[in-house]
């Protein structure tokens, strides 16, 4: 399984999501959009509105009922009541239930690098995890260390 890291240092991860769950629709699979704060999600929900029209990305929150139609379901919980594979732990906090899914997707920042680097180290050294790091450059994504 497939674990990327994403350092946030220019953007939020309102503003960055949207184009990797693009991506992952593209792909024809699902994505679950996993963030302890109500407020957070409020926010990925805004930003994942906010695209041009040919960009739609169609998405609900996990409670609000019909999520298993849902292509990308917003929750607190890491509960895939939509069929996702796919998950984006987008509070910086690394939940070991993503290790159930094919690819997660870590955001972090500057006040949750700690817990990254802490996680970074764990996964590395886990059979069947391969890690990825990915840093903002501009407005480009670079892989690296």
């Amino acid at each position: 399984m497939q674990v990327d890291f994403y350092q946030l240092s220019r953007d939020p991860v309102d503003q960055v999501l949207p184009a990797i769950a693009g991506r992952i629709l593209g792909l024809g699979a699902r994505l679950l959009v996993v963030a302890q704060e109500p407020d957070r999600l409020e926010r990925i929900s805004t930003g994942l509105w906010a695209g041009p029209p040919e960009s739609f990305l169609a998405h609900g929150r996990a409670g609000e009922g019909g999520e298993v139609h849902q292509p990308i379901l917003l929750s607190g919980t890491c509960d895939a009541a939509n069929g996702a594979r796919h998950i984006a732990l987008a509070d910086g906090i690394w939940r070991e239930e993503a290790l159930g899914f094919e690819r997660a997707f870590y955001f972090f920042d500057a006040d949750t690098i700690d817990g990254a680097r802490s996680n970074w180290r764990t996964l590395s050294k886990a059979d069947g995890v391969e890690p990825r790091f990915w840093r903002q450059e501009g407005r480009k994504w670079v892989q690296g260390p």
